[in-house]
């Protein structure tokens, strides 16, 4: 487990920090390198596929979280439509669309310049990128399912529900 210090909760590769939260968490959890980790992480409407890569020459920890779902060559225009609002209000990372492979992602990245991370800064950014998927999934599967516009879309996610019915 590289160089994790269980006792300060620090390490000088964050991607342990993160196997420790998906132990914790009971998350699926494959380390393809010592500084790529891969999880999948129920959500309340699909599993995400998460992936983390750590690059020590940048001291930066990347995340991608992807859906497990394709958008179909007809639906590009409009999803591109529907990521352009989505960005236009998140504060954290943003979401990209692999055109080759029809594959919507979030990404994020923490920047540490000679810092080293904490199990908090490693929960933030897991939680930023799996909360900005939970709430715009459906807004996607909208647009890419429903054949919606992109506009409708997003209102339609905008709306939570509060209180118990």
């Amino acid at each position: 487990m590289g160089s994790f210090n269980m006792g300060y909760g620090h390490s000088t590769n964050p991607i342990d920090l993160i196997e420790h939260l998906a132990l914790v968490h009971d998350w699926s959890c494959e380390r393809a390198t010592e500084d790529e980790l891969t999880l999948i992480v129920g959500g309340s409407w699909t599993d995400y596929q998460v992936s983390l890569n750590w690059r020590g020459d940048l001291e930066a920890l990347h995340v991608a979280c992807a859906f497990d779902f394709k958008v179909p060559e007809y639906r590009l225009t409009e999803m591109y439509r529907l990521i352009a609002q989505i960005n236009e209000q998140l504060w954290l990372g943003h979401f990209d669309l692999w055109t080759q492979e029809g594959l919507i992602m979030f990404r994020h990245g923490l920047l540490l310049n000679g810092a080293v991370a904490t199990q908090r800064q490693c929960e933030a950014l897991l939680s930023a990128a799996l909360e900005a998927c939970e709430r715009y999934y459906q807004a996607f599967q909208f647009v890419v399912w429903a054949g919606k516009e992109s506009r409708e879309a997003l209102v339609s996610t905008m709306f939570e529900t509060e209180g118990q019915a």
